[in-house]
């Protein structure tokens, strides 16, 4: 019998902090998936030269959780990563370093000490913009009021295992049409805004689904809108998104 192969090299410093890092995707970088985040946020951290804390084993890596990112081709100015460190480092000193290594458009909100518990579980609903140019907004008004109507509104997702039904209907909490974008910029053209609150479930609906279900329900020809995250948290009352990082 062989002997058990042991990783070689010295073992890896514990973490002594857990910092929680919001950040935005603006502009072209709503198009980065979030395998490409990662890589640049690991360069960044290598350049400003954060102490963090590694895995054991044969092929160590950086102690770093990702938590429920925007899909690829949504701009969001609410995500979150959580890092470990093997040396107490400053929030604020840390969001200004990270901020000047990353590319321009992925941006450091603010970092903060984490408290207890784990930040997934701090990330139960999303408050989404979908800002859809050149529609009118009662034109708009009509498809939701026809969407929040219904109970059921499934859309199919393609899975590693094959198209899947997803009931887009029942996790929405609230929606409100108004004509003007709280975040981005302002198009050129009349725009028609829908804000929605929508619960994160397994899978997470995507703003591409809430859109593909307003025209199956409604039958109104609406163009694919620009989507954002504005919020993501925990539920309060009147279905607030509230902030996760308090």
């Amino acid at each position: 019998m062989s002997a058990r192969r042991v990783p070689e090299g010295p073992t890896p410093d514990p973490p002594v902090q857990k910092l929680r890092v919001q950040y935005a995707k603006r502009g072209r970088m709503r198009f980065t998936s979030s395998r490409d985040f990662q890589r640049a946020l690991e360069r960044a951290l290598r350049l400003a030269q954060v102490p963090m804390a590694y895995s054991a084993g044969f092929h160590p890596h950086p102690k770093i959780s990702y938590a429920n990112a925007a899909p690829t081709g949504v701009a969001s100015e609410a995500e979150y990563v959580e890092l470990s460190v093997t040396r107490r480092v400053d929030p604020p000193q840390l969001a200004s370093s990270l901020g000047a290594a990353l590319p321009d458009g992925l941006e450091i909100v603010r970092v903060v000490e984490a408290a207890g518990g784990a930040l997934a579980d701090r990330l139960v609903a999303s408050r989404w913009q979908l800002v859809f140019a050149g529609v009118a907004v009662n034109d708009l008004q009509r498809a939701v009021s026809a969407f929040l109507g219904t109970t059921t509104v499934e859309v199919t997702r393609m899975m590693k295992q094959g198209p899947r039904a997803i009931d887009v209907r029942e996790p929405v909490l609230a929606a409100e049409v108004t004509d003007r974008p709280l975040a981005g910029t302002a198009t050129a053209a009349p725009a028609a805004v829908l804000l929605l609150t929508v619960r994160h479930t397994t899978p997470t609906v995507r703003p591409a689904e809430l859109w593909e279900a307003l025209r199956e329900v409604s039958g109104e020809d609406l163009p694919r809108p620009a989507s954002a995250r504005l919020a993501q948290g925990l539920l309060g009352e009147g279905h607030t998104v509230l902030d996760p990082l308090l």
